[in-house]
C-alpha cells in the first residue's frame, strides 16, 4: 500500500498492469491485447491449468477482426462528429474576401491589431479550396490560398454608418 506521495514507485508496477489489462473505450480491447494478440495472463491465473491459454489461441483471429471493425466504425463516428461542426464554404470567382493574416513576427499593438486584410477578389477558385486572389488594383497575390483562411467580405453600408455617426457626426 502507499502510504505517502514517496511510495508511489512501489505501486507502480500494479498501476501499469491495471491499465495494460483494462478494456479502453475507444478500442473496446485492453492495450495487451492489442500489441500481443492475446490477454494478458493474470497472476492468478497461471496456477490455474492452461486451459484459458487455449481457449484465447482459437480466438485470436476474431478478436483481430473485431477489434478492426470498430476500429473503423470508431473513426467514422469521430469523422462525423466533426464534420457535423465543419461549415462549408464555397467562393466563387468574383467574390470578395478578407485573408487572414498569419504574423511571423510580433506585432507591437499586441491584441489590437488586425486579423484579416483586404478585400481581395477570387480571380480562380479550385475544387480543393485553393484560391487564387487579386486585389482592388488587379495585382495577383504571389501565391495560391487556402479556402480555410479566408472570411467572406461584407461591405459596410450607408445605413450603418448613419447609425453609428450622431448628429454632430462624431462617433458614439
Amino acid at each position: 500500500m502507499v502510504v505517502t506521495y514517496k511510495d508511489w514507485h512501489e505501486m507502480l508496477p500494479y498501476a501499469l498492469h491495471g491499465y495494460c489489462t483494462s478494456i479502453q473505450t475507444s478500442t473496446r480491447a485492453t492495450p495487451y491485447s492489442l500489441v500481443y494478440s492475446t490477454e494478458a495472463v493474470l497472476p492468478i491465473e497461471v496456477e490455474i491449468p492452461s486451459l484459458i491459454v487455449l481457449a484465447e489461441l482459437n480466438l485470436i483471429e476474431e478478436k483481430h477482426l473485431t477489434s478492426l471493425c470498430h476500429g473503423q466504425l470508431y473513426q467514422k463516428r469521430i469523422k462525423s462528429a466533426f464534420d457535423r461542426k465543419v461549415r462549408p464554404r464555397a467562393f466563387k470567382e468574383g467574390d470578395m474576401v478578407l485573408k487572414k493574416i498569419l504574423l511571423n513576427v510580433k506585432d507591437p499593438r499586441g491584441k489590437w491589431a488586425p486579423n484579416y486584410e483586404g478585400p481581395y477578389m477570387v480571380k480562380h477558385a479550385f475544387p480543393g479550396g485553393a484560391l487564387i486572389l487579386i486585389d482592388v488594383e488587379g495585382r495577383d497575390l504571389k501565391h495560391p490560398v487556402n479556402a480555410d483562411l479566408r472570411r467572406q467580405w461584407k461591405h459596410p453600408s450607408p445605413a450603418g454608418a448613419e447609425e453609428r455617426l450622431g448628429k454632430s457626426g462624431m462617433w458614439r
